[in-house]
């Protein structure tokens, strides 16, 4: 792979996350929506933000992958077989959306055989684009940042959804008895807050890998670890809407041999 062939993607996935931006603030807390059969909000914007950017890219690069939460339904998985395949969550925080809260995202990741390898990240609440990855540093608008490097301590904030399966309410529970909570409503915010420094780690119970795909690479990129406690996910073999729920990690070295510890009990 030469240099020009991700650079080139990484420019094009840049501007049409942003071409997508004036849509998405023109329809917050406005856009109709109703229900997916696996019980997640859907509106006319989360589909319309998936075909325009797909469409631009899929006009650049007509050999790749392009793969969204968005896609219709089908039985089956879809093979991911392209060198270069893309994953999209045009919404990721669906609900806040269509309601009126302010933290979601649109979060496009680029993998390269099956690896996250850079992603794209549009940060409604903020207004700001948040990208990177392993060899690219990660930029959170013009700012590079890191991976925090405190020690965990009782002040830590991680970023931690409930989980939906009841059963695993112990281990959520070990979480919040050690550190401060935050709960976004957004998996792709969290992550990236983790990259950016902002979130000591973060942890889920709930997500799924479009949720993951663009901020994953910028974890890695920026010190951090990102660790799958139910079964490995990557290299992303095939594409599947109804995949089970993934269980999840994320934070400095440190934070994740702390989480790992208490999630582990």
């Amino acid at each position: 792979m030469s240099a020009p062939e991700l650079t080139s993607r990484i420019a094009a996935a840049q501007r049409a996350v942003l071409g997508q931006t004036e849509l998405m603030h023109r329809e917050f807390g406005r856009a109709e929506s109703k229900w997916k059969s696996d019980g997640t909000r859907v509106t006319a914007v989360d589909i319309a933000i998936s075909e325009n950017i797909f469409r631009e890219l899929r006009a650049q690069f007509p050999a790749d992958q392009f793969l969204s939460e968005e896609l219709a339904e089908t039985g089956a998985p879809l093979p991911v077989t392209a060198e270069f395949a893309w994953v999209l969550d045009p919404i990721d925080g669906t609900n806040n959306f269509a309601l009126g809260l302010p933290a979601c995202a649109i979060s496009l990741g680029l993998c390269r055989q099956g690896e996250p390898v850079y992603g794209v990240i549009y940060d409604q609440s903020r207004r700001t684009l948040m990208h990177g990855g392993p060899g690219f540093g990660v930029f959170d608008g013009t700012r590079a940042v890191r991976v925090s490097a405190a020690v965990p301590h009782k002040e830590s904030i991680i970023g931690l959804h409930s989980p939906n399966d009841k059963t695993l309410v112990p281990r959520a529970g070990g979480v919040l008895a050690q550190f401060k909570i935050r709960a976004l409503g957004s998996a792709t915010l969290h992550l990236a807050y983790v990259a950016a420094g902002m979130l000591d780690g973060c942890v889920d119970f709930n997500v799924k890998i479009w949720d993951l795909a663009a901020a994953i690479p910028l974890v890695r990129a920026a010190g951090g670890e990102v660790h799958f406690l139910n079964g490995g996910q990557l290299p992303l073999r095939q594409f599947d809407l109804r995949m089970k729920r993934i269980v999840y990690m994320a934070g400095s070295p440190a934070m994740c041999a702390r989480l790992r510890t208490i999630l582990q009990g």
